[in-house]
């Protein structure tokens, strides 16, 4: 809410739902409806146009490609320029990419390369969003109930990918994957016109940096000197990685071998997008004081989903293990969003929030590209066995580091504001940061 918003239409929501929160949770809730549905659409048209393993890795590969290279580069535009018409950019060019694509499922026999190139331009929209995104959605909540913000908007977003995994394996088996893409296409558009309305009016303007490389080198200060932080991002580019591997490339085979195609795949997906948000909606009540220990010991159950596959189990077993992986992952991920807003500084938020996907995402494209040698080399069960030992690994590594058990939730850090404060205003956020 800005400071003249109506005090009638303040009283119907809560305080730290601020006009932009709820216009930025309601275009997570559209973008993340047709994303999850057009992962496992992109996965199977290019089964249908004849790939196999290896093919199907590329192209996630070529998503997930951009985002090394631009992500950092996009949180220093993002901590730049106005961060909602940096979002209505990056939504605009998804919107055009997953057009293109569909055309081409939807017309012809779409060719590798041609795949590979427009989820590449995907990719290089999501590499500006996400940075952008996040600082926006940070800088939008205050107060003690924060994490309780986080946790509405992640049970919104997670809600979608619930129902987005499930209509898209559905729709895969019933029309083809062109018109999931196609789908989604207009689920951009929608999105990036919501997001075209947030509010900034009250924001002032940024001060003039030295540069690029300087705004990067103080992102990657506020970051470094923060054990728990980089320690984290670590870990997090091993587990991603792998658990990128194993859903979108083993996943779509042994269902397809095993399962009984997209459709089964699909409901799995949708499992852990119900335990996600059965996890946010925990996280709505539950405030543990240690955020980061309790977020990271909810890290190891994400090891079942890659075990699950390797046995490979029933479709029953396997949707509990999803729904179990998804319920606990929610919960770091709540802590996580809450530390951050808690520790780092709004001006450097885009920027920390690029080094963290930066970290998050630099190894899926060589995961993805490698997932289908490695099936071949060890074979499909032990490449998965591999996925969920080297998860329990790194997150067993990760609890070693001081911080990440020691660092407490801070009850105090907005309880000096005054009522007159903008949620949507711009201003750090407190805490050591």
């Amino acid at each position: 809410m800005t400071p003249s918003a109506d005090p009638s239409r303040r009283a119907r929501r809560p305080a730290w739902a601020s006009r932009n929160y709820g216009l930025l949770t309601a275009a997570a809730f559209v973008t993340n409806l047709g994303s999850n549905g057009a992962l496992i659409a992109a996965a199977f048209a290019v089964l249908e146009a004849g790939g196999d393993s290896g093919d199907v890795g590329l192209v996630a590969a070529a998503r997930t490609l951009p985002l090394v290279v631009f992500l950092l580069i996009g949180g220093a535009v993002a901590d730049r320029l106005p961060r909602h018409r940096v979002m209505v950019a990056a939504n605009t060019l998804n919107c055009l990419s997953q057009g293109a694509f569909a055309v081409l499922v939807l017309t012809g026999e779409p060719r590798l390369w041609q795949m590979m190139l427009l989820t590449a331009l995907g990719g290089t929209g999501h590499a500006f969003f996400s940075p952008a995104a996040e600082g926006m959605l940070l800088s939008s909540v205050s107060g003690e109930q924060a994490g309780r913000a986080f946790a509405v908007f992640r049970m919104a977003m997670q809600g979608a990918a619930l129902g987005g995994a499930a209509l898209g394996g559905a729709m895969v088996a019933a029309v083809g994957p062109g018109w999931v893409l196609a789908a989604d296409a207009v689920a951009f558009a929608v999105a990036g016109s919501l997001r075209a309305f947030l509010d900034v009016s009250h924001i002032p303007a940024r001060e003039p940096g030295g540069g690029m490389l300087a705004d990067l080198r103080d992102g990657w200060r506020e970051v470094a000197r923060r054990p728990w932080l980089w320690g984290i991002v670590v870990q997090f580019s091993v587990a991603n990685a792998v658990l990128g591997a194993a859903d979108a490339v083993y996943g779509p085979l042994v269902a397809e071998d095993d399962l009984g195609g997209a459709a089964p795949w699909g409901v799995a997906l949708g499992f852990f997008g119900a335990g996600t948000v059965v996890g946010a909606l925990l996280m709505t009540r539950w405030k543990p004081h240690r955020l980061l220990f309790v977020g990271i010991l909810c890290v190891f159950p994400m090891t079942l989903p890659s075990a699950a596959l390797a046995v490979p189990v029933s479709v029953p077993l396997l949707c509990t293990a999803m729904f179990v992986a998804g319920a606990t992952v929610e919960v770091f991920g709540v802590s996580w969003m809450t530390a951050l807003h808690q520790e780092i500084p709004e001006d450097k938020l885009s920027r920390v929030s690029a080094y963290d996907w930066f970290g998050s995402v630099a190894l899926m494209p060589l995961a993805a590209a490698l997932a289908g040698p490695a099936e071949s080399a060890f074979g499909r069960t032990a490449a998965l066995w591999g996925c969920a030992g080297l998860i329990a690994a790194v997150t067993a590594a990760v609890l070693c580091v001081p911080d990440v058990r020691n660092l407490r939730r801070n009850t105090k850090q907005v309880a000096q504001a005054t009522t007159t404060d903008s949620a949507d205003a711009e201003r750090p956020v407190g805490g050591l940061g």
